[in-house]
């Protein structure tokens, strides 16, 4: 993997999460949400052991497949089914739409599980009669397996999104399409899931399988990204990034990146046990027992490669593949002396897409989004559908207590017009 001489804040601010969820496990404590019960009790901590069905779904009453997808670089992912709604709801829908619901980065499939059934998008489409698929991308809990590599080694961790518009989503939306009889899928992506959609649409990639595309906090361009840290993290990544590009494997909970982590505070003075909302944005409506779940099963494993690509889609402004800087790597790698762009204006117009942003998001900023918008411009009006959400932040749009009401019924019913 080549190493790049500098980074700006964009890794950092996608890190920072990091500390966050260090500090943040060692006051949790637990609370009484949703009437009477407590959350968690509904959720089996032993990740480690179980498996997504194991520990988010089926002890909720929904029935939930295990299977597994390898990749055509060698990566075995697993993939979960919802295949009805909870305790049979649904079952009587004579030809069920297919849902692939992608997750963002640094996160696996279990964030989409963090609150009750009556406000998590899985069970809600589930319940709704739809044939609802979870993907957790290579390099999560339950995504650690190679054909030949062993997830210890600096190649395995030897890839960036590049690689999961090239060979992992494709291996996935093929494998659900033939699952479920050839039928054109419905998408979700959250994040970085919508980067990797958009990214893949526009190089022609999975569009002839898709029926239609839901994008919440749509990330493509991050030049607008707000956070505190900004101005730190610029000039502390400069004199620290050797360090840890060392580390193929960005380990979250690992003792190094908490140790850099905490030395950036430590220098600058700043507050690290709030950075949750300094990186994401201020979320409205977030229930402190999911955001305790969060913590307690993420952050996930990523490449280190793959924030330092993200940095530089901040620092260029442009979507491009992975930069090598150095004319000579990147010819060796594209056969061009700078890195293609990924052109956006060649997403095929008729494609259905509805996009969720919110007016707080830290990371999908307004301006941005703007900026991304400017590729739609001669979409076809009857297939674009935008929403945007003004008290809204990055993760409101999985995990607050009122997204079924102000965004998944919108996107269920999104769905249900493509019938």
């Amino acid at each position: 993997m080549a190493l790049l001489g500098s980074m700006n804040f964009a890794a950092l601010t996608l890190c920072v999460l990091v500390l966050a969820a260090h500090n943040y496990q060692a006051q949790a404590s637990s609370r009484v949400i949703f009437g009477k019960k407590n959350f968690k009790s509904f959720v089996n901590y032993n990740s480690s052991v179980n498996g997504l069905c194991a520990t988010s779904v089926i002890i909720r009453g929904y029935k939930c497949q295990e299977f597994e997808v390898t990749t055509p670089d060698g990566y075995i992912l697993s993939i979960q089914r919802i295949p009805e709604g909870r305790y049979g709801v649904g079952s009587n829908v004579t030809k069920k739409e297919p849902v692939l619901i992608q997750h963002g980065v640094l996160v696996d499939g279990t964030t989409w599980f963090l609150n009750n059934p009556e406000q998590n998008l899985p069970m809600i489409l589930a319940d709704e009669g739809f044939d609802v698929w979870i993907s957790n991308t290579r390099g999560t809990q339950y995504s650690r397996k190679h054909t030949t590599l062993d997830s210890s080694s600096q190649e395995y961790w030897n890839w960036s999104w590049d690689e999961l518009v090239t060979d992992e989503m494709p291996a996935i939306v093929d494998f659900v399409y033939n699952q479920s009889g050839q039928q054109k899928i419905n998408y979700v992506g959250h994040s970085l899931g919508t980067l990797v959609a958009l990214a893949s649409f526009s190089k022609g990639i999975l569009v002839d399988q898709l029926k239609s595309a839901v994008l919440l906090s749509p990330i493509a361009y991050l030049s607008h990204m707000t956070t505190e840290l900004g101005v730190v993290a610029a000039k502390s990544m400069l004199g620290e990034t050797l360090t840890l590009m060392h580390m193929a494997e960005f380990d979250p909970k690992g003792v190094p990146v908490v140790d850099f982590m905490k030395g950036i505070c430590a220098q600058t003075g700043i507050d690290c046990n709030h950075l949750f909302s300094s990186i994401t944005g201020e979320n409205c409506c977030l229930d402190t027992s999911a955001f305790d779940l969060f913590m307690n099963f993420e952050p996930q494993s990523s490449s280190t490669k793959n924030l330092f690509h993200l940095a530089q889609t901040v620092r260029s402004g442009v979507l491009t593949k992975f930069d090598y800087e150095r004319p000579d790597a990147n010819f060796k790698h594209y056969r061009q002396v700078t890195p293609p762009i990924y052109n956006l204006s060649n997403i095929p117009n008729n494609l259905p897409i509805f996009m969720s942003y919110g007016g707080r998001d830290a990371l999908s900023d307004v301006i941005d989004v703007n900026n991304l918008l400017e590729h739609f411009k001669y979409h076809d009006e009857d297939k674009l559908s935008l929403q945007f959400i003004d008290n809204y932040a990055h993760a409101d749009f999985i995990m607050a207590v009122n997204a079924n009401d102000l965004v998944y019924k919108n996107v269920t019913s999104f769905f249900k017009r493509q019938f």
